[in-house]
């Protein structure tokens, strides 16, 4: 059998072969699994860095294409141009920054805590300028370009480092798929506080609108120029106690607070964890960027998954980054699509822990199908049910359930994925940042494309900036955007699913191996330490 089909590899006499007791052995390998467990206190420390990258993802995600439409009154050509390109930026630097990351030398912090303390400040700044709206005209798209990107490349060297961590804070699986659980709670509720925090304070102060008339002979480019040419409109707006200067102010305010949240949710993990630095394990000879794709890419397990996640997250990335726009204009609820963004993300913080405990009763491919599935009933009837605040309600609420499997699963196999391929290649090591950084790679960029394919397609269909009311197009456009398109990729990726071999089966049979490895290495090292003691 090839090497990359699996781990039948590896004799399982070798896990039966009867070795004399070794005392030393004994007591070494009892410490190291004493060193493996983590506190309630650490995972709560390493699982609150999650939270920055999910609270400012889910406020651009959610509310960046609006306020670049509504609020900066950009065309919606500049801004699917500033959302694909971001987005690609954000991809392409995820490879670049996770090679940095696995070739960083060992300090007293550890390799993986230092990047995410340098690179905090920054971030902060950058996201804070993404929300203010420059009073240079012909400069807005280049300001929002640049400040979009650079973001994203200081989140990347937050996030590819503070994914990593997950093989460090512990070798033991089950202790890292608890902290995992931990993590995916506390993101999905930094998506909670995200909508909460911007879609509340921007809530109050909705971009006012101009109401068109379905007789009104006003064409989109008429509409838009009108608008960028500063008219005021304030006495024809639907709420016009808000001016717009009031909007652009409660953005900024949102995210300063988010950009506090950021810094300290920062502080908290880099003084609460621990990185552990395996001495016993050393690491392999560096190897250029070009080498670590040919690494990841070449393990078969890996290549699956990444392909699966891939086209599912690319379904909720498309849902996320429509759904605003979808409940203002095509349901008509501009004063309550925050509230409802907000059921989504409660509903899915609230069904991590029952999808924790699924995937541990009935494995983790089982989870992918039932949890990525569950959402598409939910998807199709958002679209046929006529406008109805209380069944839109229910209906985000239970796709709030799809969502939490969407956010728990990827990061729960991914170490699984690591973990086999260390058992197939036990003497490459030190490769992890890279196996995290590439994933991400694939799915940023993939949603770059999502996006900027849809802003643009709104622009196509005649989307209004700015208007009350959209043409039937417009209506038509985002119903795709938000059901069709993302229940067509969900189908792809569960089909790609069926050929990902990490079974519960193999997922034991490569504990069990790399237990076996680590209990060699102890055995090394015992003798190691006697031949020394002799001389």
């Amino acid at each position: 059998m090839a090497k990359g089909e699996g781990a039948d590899q590896y004799s399982n006499n070798s896990l039966l072969t009867n070795k004399p007791v070794n005392t030393d052995v004994v007591k070494l390998a009892g410490k190291r699994e004493q060193c493996d467990r983590l506190s309630i206190c650490n995972k709560l420390c390493y699982a609150v860095g999650g939270a920055p990258y999910q609270i400012t993802g889910c406020a651009l995600g959610f509310f960046l294409q609006i306020y670049l439409l509504d609020v900066a009154q950009l065309d919606p050509f500049y801004a699917s141009i500033i959302l694909f390109v971001g987005r690609a930026w954000d991809a392409v630097t995820d490879p670049i920054i996770g090679f940095m990351v696995s070739r960083s030398p060992w300090t007293h912090f550890g390799r993986m805590l230092p990047w995410i303390l340098f690179s905090t400040p920054l971030a902060v700044v950058s996201y804070f300028l993404i929300w203010y709206v420059p009073v240079i005209e012909n400069g807005k798209v280049i300001w929002y370009l640049v400040f979009y990107c650079l973001f994203q490349t200081l989140q990347t060297c937050f996030h590819v480092p503070y994914s990593a961590l997950t093989m460090f804070i512990s070798e033991d699986q089950k202790e890292r798929d608890s902290a995992t659980a931990y993590r995916m709670t506390v993101e999905v509720l930094g998506t909670v506080i995200g909508t909460a925090v911007q879609g509340q304070i921007v809530g109050m102060a909705n971009p006012p609108c101009i109401p068109v008339a379905p007789g009104d002979n006003i064409t989109t480019e008429g509409l838009n120029s009108s608008l960028l040419l500063g008219q005021e409109v304030n006495t024809t707006v639907i709420s016009p106690g808000i001016t717009l200067d009031q909007t652009k102010t409660a953005y900024m305010i949102a995210s300063g607070a988010i950009c506090s949240i950021y810094v300290l949710c920062a502080v908290v993990l880099f003084f609460g964890v621990k990185e552990k630095k395996e001495a016993s394990r050393p690491r392999s000879e560096l190897m250029s960027f070009w080498q670590g794709i040919g690494l990841v890419m070449g393990h078969g397990p890996y290549v699956r998954l990444v392909m699966g996640f891939l086209f599912t997250s690319l379904a909720f990335m498309l849902l996320e980054g429509n759904f605003a726009l979808f409940c203002c204009y095509t349901l008509g609820f501009r004063n309550d699509f925050q509230n409802i963004l907000l059921v989504i993300m409660l509903a899915a913080m609230l069904t991590i822990p029952f999808w924790q405990w699924f995937l541990t009763k009935f494995g983790k491919k089982n989870a992918v199908y039932i949890g990525t599935s569950s959402v598409i009933p939910f998807m199709i009837l958002v679209v046929c049910v006529k406008s109805n605040l209380i069944i839109t309600y229910m209906v985000s609420f239970a796709a709030g359930v799809g969502v939490a499997a969407a956010f728990l699963l990827p990061w729960s196999m991914l170490p699984d994925v690591v973990d086999d391929f260390q058992v197939q290649n036990p003497d490459s090591r030190g490769h992890e940042a890279i196996f995290y950084s590439f994933y991400v790679f694939f799915t940023k960029f993939a949603s770059g494309i999502s996006l900027g394919i849809s802003t643009l397609s709104l622009d196509f269909a005649g989307y209004m900036t700015r208007g009350c009311t959209q043409p039937e197009n417009v209506d038509i456009t985002l119903k795709v955007l938000v059901s069709a398109a993302p229940i067509g990729l969900i189908l792809i990726g569960l089909v790609l699913f069926r050929s990902y071999p990490i079974d519960e089966e193999r997922r034991q049979c490569n504990r069990k191996l790399l237990q076996e490895q680590r209990e060699n290495e102890v055995d090394s090292e015992t003798d190691s330490t006697e031949l020394t003691n002799m001389l």
